[in-house]
């Protein structure tokens, strides 16, 4: 017999002989030899940069799961409670050991980045404080403080910080840093851990890059905090009297306030009042602090409560507020923003590590936030609480708060009149990423939202919570508009119901919902269970026209109460379940169908009594339409049929031998080779192409080398979508592999939808094992 390349002896003699001339060449050639590492993370839409949609971004954001790494690639999961589920698109990547990083290529000129990342609690739930450090084409620029300080909380609402408790969840947090220059795009930037000592583990979601302009200087006549009033810029006093004087004499003397380039102890809320606030810029002048004994007291800048008379005319603009709050007590006032502000607008503003962003306590009127950033927040971002009127919430990217992204909550108080428009609003740890509760003709359009984490939806229309009801005016009314709006990935598992929460749903608890909601002109897309839900109570007048749904883990419809809606040109693709509609109220729930409909309606509907596992499609981006992701960095499954599509994909294995695991079959190196156990046929190897893909060709290698004697493989190909049920591609047949010809066997096939792509081996005779150094799928 001629024995291939595969004996124990001569495996050990090629590693030994590799190894030493590793050693002989040095360490730079043998990292010039090493192949660049990739996490291979899922493809999946993002939801920053779609082009009319959200909040035009200053950054260009990069998934650390697409970036180069020698990194641990963990998810897609969306189980809550589980780390990749807080992850932007259900994924990122974990370091555990010096020298492991994560490397950003910039795909445009640069001088400062945030990063999102995890890293484990501490033993007493205060968290741990570590570092990770940030080189430029391989040279050390600085290291970069990272804390898990502000994440981790246990147990039910509103959570504490008792790691012995059960439901740890809020597991991320960002930090940012300036580069000391403005860096080329083609720059390579890493983060890398140097020790594990303060920090067992870095889990790095993404990276956001962007160009920071100067400091804004002081306007004409302003007075300034610093030189007129003898605040600290150095943070290391309290200036928060300092500061409060300063803006009482602006409003006296009518003259703007100028904060000026510093980081300023603020222990309690700055009181505004017909005034102007202006920074140099959020990435300069920063406001933080906490007072050291009553935790109650942190920075803030609020207006007067409304039963003080409230506040007006106030300009927030051009400042960050970084808070210090570590936990969720809800009877704090520890928000960024407060109180009641009037004919007021905040503008350029960045508010992270507070409460709330905003919560604002009406009876007010024209107010608006723009153009600003709303990050780690332990309650919600914004909330607009009763009797806030023509009131605006746009172009704001939200992230990371720890219960409703932006929200209405008319309570005892009628909200009328207000909009949301134009944000990006994703990764609520808790509730929706937009949410009204009550109001009348209110507005929620042109925005994204993403990455629902628990017990919320994306979108979510409502007669909850307390205060909310007609006698007082304030239950839904009028008309609410949500139109062009984007959900991505959006509603997920409530724990306390135990069941899947729609991207949109609509719910009827303290009262029927019974007025004219429109939703048009929307897409739909990965939901994470039943795209469109109603629940409790009765809803009645939901209408919907142009939405595209493309990806829902359970239904198209979960219909929970009675009440009517009519659809017009309603599509719906890749549902999980074969029955699209779940309806156990029968004809209490009206459909009405015009024109255009496809793909979310049967009758009879699904009424199990139980409610089946989601079938997640995270990996398959929907395509068409308008809300094409972007590709920087690419983000769509690849398209291009002389693309492999199974290069650096998750592969799986029956089993292997020695040091041939299965990885090394989807390496894009055919002189690697995967090798089963012996004597065991059928062997399977099995890869995760990422998303549903037509597949026509597959190409099977082995080893190039003359050593490899000729041989005959007996092998099938099947395909599956779910990774359950597996249909047979191509039946079973034998393939020649002769190194004279390559040691290649292209097999044909009929272009079936295949996402997940199996050869099973039943036979080798060159030997008692499967073998292949390459799997290769392709389009065409």
């Amino acid at each position: 017999m001629t024995a291939p390349p595969n004996g124990t002896s001569l495996r050990r003699t090629l590693a030994a002989t590799v190894s030493m001339a590793l050693a002989a060449a040095g360490t730079l050639v043998a990292v010039a030899l090493a192949p660049e590492a990739h996490a291979a993370g899922v493809p999946a839409p993002s939801p920053v940069g779609l082009s009319g949609r959200g909040a035009a971004v200053p950054f260009k954001e990069q998934e650390a799961e697409y970036a180069a790494t020698n990194g641990t690639l963990i998810g897609p999961d969306r189980l809550y409670g589980h780390l990749p589920s807080e992850a932007s698109g259900r994924q990122a990547v974990t370091l555990d050991a010096p020298g492991e990083y994560v490397e950003f290529t910039l795909t445009a000129p640069a001088n400062a980045m945030s990063f999102r990342y995890s890293l484990p609690d501490n033993a007493a739930g205060t968290g741990r404080d570590a570092s990770l450090d940030l080189k430029v084409d391989g040279n050390q620029l600085k290291s970069v403080p990272v804390t898990s300080k502000y994440g981790w909380y246990y147990g039910g609402y509103p959570f504490n910080n008792n790691p012995g408790d059960s439901n740890p969840h809020h597991f991320y947090d960002e930090t940012r840093t300036l580069l000391g220059s403005t860096l080329p795009a083609g720059t390579k930037v890493r983060l890398q851990v140097s020790s594990t000592s303060a920090s067992p583990t870095f889990t790095i979601d993404l990276a956001d890059f962007e160009q920071v302009g100067a400091p804004i200087g002081k306007p004409s006549g302003a007075l300034d905090v610093v030189s007129d009033f003898g605040a600290d810029p150095t943070g290391a006093a309290d200036s928060t009297a300092k500061i409060q004087a300063a803006v009482d004499a602006g409003k006296a003397q009518g003259r703007a306030v100028y904060i000026p380039q510093g980081t300023f102890q603020v222990r309690d809320h700055i009181v505004v009042d017909q005034v102007t606030l202006a920074g140099a810029g959020p990435w300069y002048s920063v406001l933080t602090g906490r007072d050291p004994v009553n935790r109650a007291k942190a920075v803030g800048v609020y207006g007067k409560y409304a039963n003080q008379g409230g506040s007006k005319n106030v300009t927030l603009k051009d400042f960050a507020i970084l808070g210090d709050i570590r936990e969720r007590v809800d009877d704090d006032q520890v928000n960024a923003i407060g109180g009641a502000l009037s004919n007021s607008t905040v503008d350029n503003v960045w508010l992270q590590h507070t409460k709330c962003g905003a919560w604002m306590d009406g009876p007010m009127d024209n107010f608006t936030i723009k153009n600003s950033r709303i990050l780690d927040q332990t309650a919600d971002g914004v909330n607009f609480h009763m009797g806030v009127t023509n009131s605006t919430v746009t172009n704001t990217f939200v992230r990371n708060t720890g219960d409703d992204g932006l929200a209405m909550w008319a309570e005892n108080v009628p909200n009328v009149k207000n909009k949301f428009t134009y944000n990006t609003v994703i990764l609520p740890i808790l509730a929706n990423n937009i949410v009204t509760y009550g109001g009348k003709d209110i507005t929620i359009s042109d925005n994204v939202m993403a990455d629902t984490v628990t017990n919320g939806g994306g979108l979510h229309v409502a007669n909850r919570y307390p205060g909310v009801n007609s006698g007082q005016g304030t239950a839904v009314s009028g008309t609410t508009t949500a139109a062009r709006n984007t959900l991505i990935r959006a509603g997920n598992n409530d724990y306390n119901w135990q069941f899947g929460v729609g991207a949109v749903w609509f719910s009827g608890l303290n009262e029927a919902l019974d007025a004219t909601v429109n939703i048009t002109d929307t897409e739909i897309l990965d939901s994470s269970y039943a795209a469109i839900m109603n629940i409790e109570g009765a809803t009645k007048g939901l209408h919907f026209e142009n939405v595209r749904i493309d990806g829902a883990g359970t239904y198209a419809l979960q219909i929970q109460a009675p009440g009517n809606a009519s659809f017009t040109n309603v599509t719906a693709t890749h549902i999980a379940q074969s029955t699209p509609i779940h309806n156990c109220v029968g004809s209490g729930f009206v459909i009405t169908r015009g024109t255009g409909n496809s793909g979310w309606y049967a009758d009879p509907p699904a009424c199990t009594g139980t409610w089946p596992d989601p079938k997640w499609t995270n990996g398959g981006v929907p395509g068409g339409g308008p809300t094409t992701p972007p590709t920087d960095p690419p983000t769509d499954p690849p398209t291009d049929p002389t693309l492999n599509l199974a290069k650096g994909r998750p592969v799986t294995e029956t089993s292997h031998t020695d040091v041939y695991p299965a990885t090394k079959a989807v390496d894009g190196d055919a002189n690697t080779y995967w090798e089963s156990a012996n004597n065991a046929f059928p062997q399977s190897l099995t890869v995760d192409l990422g998303a549903a893909q037509a597949v026509k060709r597959v190409v099977l290698k082995l080893p190039p080398a003359t050593a490899w004697a000729t041989r005959t493989q007996t092998l099938s190909v099947l395909g599956s979508t779910d990774n359950s049920t597996f249909t047979t591609l191509k039946p079973s047949a034998g393939y020649t592999f002769n190194p004279s010809s390559g040691n290649t066997a292209t097999i044909s096939l009929g272009g079936t939808a295949t996402r997940y792509l199996r050869v099973t081996v039943t036979g080798n005779t060159g030997w008692p094992a499967a073998q292949l150094s390459e799997l290769e799928a392709y389009t065409g």
